[in-house]
């Protein structure tokens, strides 16, 4: 009896108890005023599992909001000495779409411009590794070096040694890698750099009390400074893989740029500010001047390097995707690994294709990820039926972060068509404004497309009823990947 009588007032109990904590939970992700699709995603996940589901909102869920990343004064410093070019004299040549993409990148981030800066494209890890470790070995100044994976294996330890040797040659060298991403690598890997001379920091290195915050906000910037003259960005991390492809793929598809001269500075500036955002000291560079080309380069390209992340007003990254997209009359192509748009990214994609724009997208048929490819596939009906023309690259793995709209503006960077990229991570892309670039890599995509498998919109609606269920599920919980 006196079981019963304690049934009978604890089971209303615990679920007036499990309702009022629902709500709780509810109204802390509403006043984090998130994306609203991505607040209803965590409330569902919370409704259907109370404790876990808050518990991985706290740590994946959160942002960054009101984190001030550099000082005002810090900030004027080093865009003093960035020496950034006065952005409506120089867009006079180009087309008025690229003037306000220009413009667009100016007001949200405060990047320059920088005109007849010589780029070489690299398209697979062989090419691109062979050049940044000559660079590397060469350098007589200053190294600066940021990559998400840093990888203890054969190329690894080639540019650590590299590193390493130039340290103690009494050169300035910096290494920022992200903790996460280097979840893997042993800490020797990185001591040893360190006690050679090599200034090496973590970034986002998980610790109380801003775990919750920091674990799911990474640095997926991945560039390289050599002597202020020299600069490197693009899709590859240091590792084997992208150049072999690992033991999961055959090859590995992937786009890195060169460039040198005064747009050094512009990625030297977002390199300053990530360094002294980890509690590093401010430092300053200097501009050097210099439009020699070399063989393989393309001469003349005005270039901009336009940066995203949790921490910003604005994402600079996404807003230019979305009206270089908006814009398009002619073609949009695009080359990622994973294809997660958000709604708004979604409707400038349709609307693009829907108003005669040729608008194709380019996905690994193979992938390092099988939750994300099936989310990214769920996508693909619905803009197929806007007339969108989906890839699958069938070599390897396509690991490339591409987009070339019309006959003037391209980009490579380190930026996926997802909302972890667009929203969640701090990203890194170079716009470029140049037909001979355009060209060059819209040539290249062309070339992807021959080893590329079409996919057909027949054909994709008759795939079983267990696939579609998967990307679906999937796709759920894509505002959460």
């Amino acid at each position: 009896m006196i079981l019963l009588a304690i049934s009978a007032w604890l089971w209303p109990a615990v679920t007036v108890a499990y309702f009022v904590a629902i709500l709780a939970v509810a109204w802390i992700i509403v006043i984090d005023n998130g994306n609203p699709v991505r607040s209803l995603g965590w409330i569902a996940v919370v409704v259907l599992l109370p404790v876990l589901g808050f518990l991985m909102y706290l740590f994946l869920g959160r942002g960054l909001k009101n984190t001030r990343v550099i000082s005002r004064r810090k900030r004027r410093r080093l865009a003093a000495t960035s020496e950034h070019s006065p952005v409506p004299r120089v867009v006079k040549s180009l087309s008025p779409d690229s003037a306000r993409l220009i413009r667009l990148g100016h007001a949200t981030t405060g990047a320059g411009f920088f005109p007849d800066t010589p780029v070489e494209v690299y398209n697979d890890g062989e090419s691109f590794f062979t050049a940044l470790v000559a660079d590397l070995r060469a350098a007589r100044e200053c190294i600066n070096m940021q990559y998400y994976i840093f990888a203890d294996d054969n190329i690894g330890t080639t540019i650590a040694d590299i590193l390493i040797e130039k340290a103690r040659e009494g050169l300035k060298v910096r290494l920022l890698y992200d903790y996460v991403g280097c979840l893997d690598v042993p800490s020797k890997f990185f001591s040893r750099m360190a006690d050679a001379g090599v200034e090496v920091e973590p970034f986002f290195k998980p610790a109380f009390p801003r775990l919750a915050s920091t674990l799911n906000r990474r640095n997926h910037r991945k560039g390289v400074m050599i002597d202020n003259v020299i600069g490197y960005i693009g899709g590859m991390n240091v590792a084997d893989r992208y150049i072999n492809g690992g033991d999961s793929f055959g090859t590995w598809r992937d786009t890195s740029v060169k460039f040198t001269g005064s747009a050094v500075a512009g990625l030297q500036y977002h390199f300053a500010v990530d360094w002294n955002f980890m509690g590093r000291g401010i430092f300053e560079y200097n501009t050097v001047e210099s439009t020699d080309s070399w063989p393989g380069a393309i001469a003349g390209v005005g270039v901009q390097f336009i940066t995203g992340g949790p921490t910003d007003r604005y994402s600079g990254l996404a807003l230019t995707y979305f009206k270089a997209i908006a814009q398009a009359k002619k073609r949009v192509y695009i080359q990622t690994p994973y294809f997660l748009p958000n709604t708004a990214m979604l409707s400038a994609l349709m609307t693009a294709s829907l108003a005669g724009v040729d608008v194709r997208v380019m996905l690994p048929s193979m992938t390092d990820s099988h939750l994300l490819a099936y989310a990214s596939r769920s996508f693909m009906a619905e803009c197929m039926g806007a007339g969108i023309k989906f890839y699958l690259y069938e070599p390897g793995m396509l690991h490339c972060k591409v987009m070339v709209v019309d006959d003037e503006f391209s980009t490579v960077g380190t930026t996926n068509f997802d909302y972890r990229s667009m929203e969640t991570n701090f990203e890194e892309n170079v716009m470029m404004y140049s037909r001979e670039m355009n060209r060059s890599i819209a040539s290249q995509f062309e070339e992807d497309m021959r080893l590329s498998k079409r996919v057909m919109p027949r054909e994709w609606h008759r795939r079983s009823r267990g696939e579609k269920i998967r990307e679906s599920v999937c796709r759920l919980l894509s505002p959460m990947l």
